[in-house]
């Protein structure tokens, strides 16, 4: 089941049954069920305090992903933080949505497996980030 969570700003994500409904697409398009998953919204504030007290990294990201899969059922929390969203939408010239959609199929691959340390995984990890979001517009428009 897939719960949104007000972190310290409000998780104002669009169309959630449509979302849900496609991170379990995701999920079984990469041979996974979709277990638990939170998707909870941080401000950068709050994400850099996790960020800086579970992996000791003293920088914002968009996204941290924990992860509690279990065999082929992908569960974890996905804590966002919707100011990097937001700037990145601006920076890339898309939708606040759109960039938030990316950053959750981010998250869910990574519970799948995906890594993104080097620049074979960070490519990797794009392409499949490009289809995860050609899947919700395929699946969801209309």
């Amino acid at each position: 089941m897939v719960v949104f969570v007000d972190g310290d700003v409000p998780c104002n994500v669009e169309g959630r049954r449509r979302v849900k409904s496609w991170l379990a697409s995701l999920a079984k398009y990469h041979n996974r069920a979709l277990g638990d998953l939170s998707i909870v919204s941080c401000s950068d504030k709050e994400l850099l305090a996790y960020n800086r007290q579970y992996l000791d990294h003293d920088t914002y990201t968009d996204i941290i992903t924990f992860d509690h899969t279990e065999g082929k059922t992908l569960s974890g929390d996905l804590l966002i933080s919707f100011d990097r969203v937001s700037e990145n939408a601006e920076n890339h010239g898309v939708m606040f949505q759109e960039e938030l959609r990316r950053v959750m199929a981010h998250g869910v691959l990574h519970l799948a497996g995906f890594r993104d340390k080097t620049t074979e995984e960070e490519g990797a990890m794009r392409q499949a980030e490009d289809h995860a979001l050609q899947m919700f517009h395929v699946e969801h428009t209309g």
